[in-house]
């Protein structure tokens, strides 16, 4: 389990890079996201399969569950320490770009928004731009991510003793 979460997380990083690279990292393409569902699932159903493979071909729905969400956080954990070493490091001024398309976005969805409702907007959105609120937001997002697809493909693969 510890191997495919390694391995996921160095796979994220390697998906952000790309976009980072390629694409917009405020409004990345819908690709990236695809992209980043089908790396969960290859490495979830890898690490499950791998289980059921050490324990004689049996696989029980919990040690399913218990493989993906053990994945998922391994590989959210190493994917936010690259999160915050990237917002402070790479890309010092991430958090006043992403403000700034966010209130850009306001402005085109709302143009009759008067100035104080547009602060608060700003305020609000202001309150998920941070490194904490970020990495919060990935593990519970990939725990969330790891939890549907190992519950799918224990479902798939589960096989108890008689």
């Amino acid at each position: 389990m510890i191997n495919f979460g390694v391995l996921f997380g160095f796979a994220s990083i390697i998906t952000q890079l790309l976009i980072y690279v390629f694409g917009d990292i405020y409004k990345p393409h819908w690709s990236f996201m695809v992209l980043s569902i089908a790396v969960t699932a290859i490495f979830i159903v890898l690490g499950i399969k791998k289980v059921k493979d050490s324990q004689g071909g049996f696989l029980t729905m919990g040690d399913a569950i218990k493989t993906g969400l053990g994945i998922a956080l391994i590989s959210s954990i190493i994917l936010s320490i690259y999160l915050v070493i990237f917002q402070h490091l790479i890309e010092p001024s991430y958090f006043d770009n992403l403000a700034l398309l966010q209130e850009q976005t306001i402005i085109e969805q709302n143009p009759n928004m008067t100035d104080e409702q547009l602060e608060q907007a700003k305020g609000f959105a202001a309150m998920f731009n941070s490194s904490g609120v970020n990495v919060a937001i990935t593990i519970i997002f990939s725990l969330f991510m790891g939890l549907i697809i190992s519950f799918f493909s224990g479902l798939v693969m589960k096989k108890s003793e008689m």
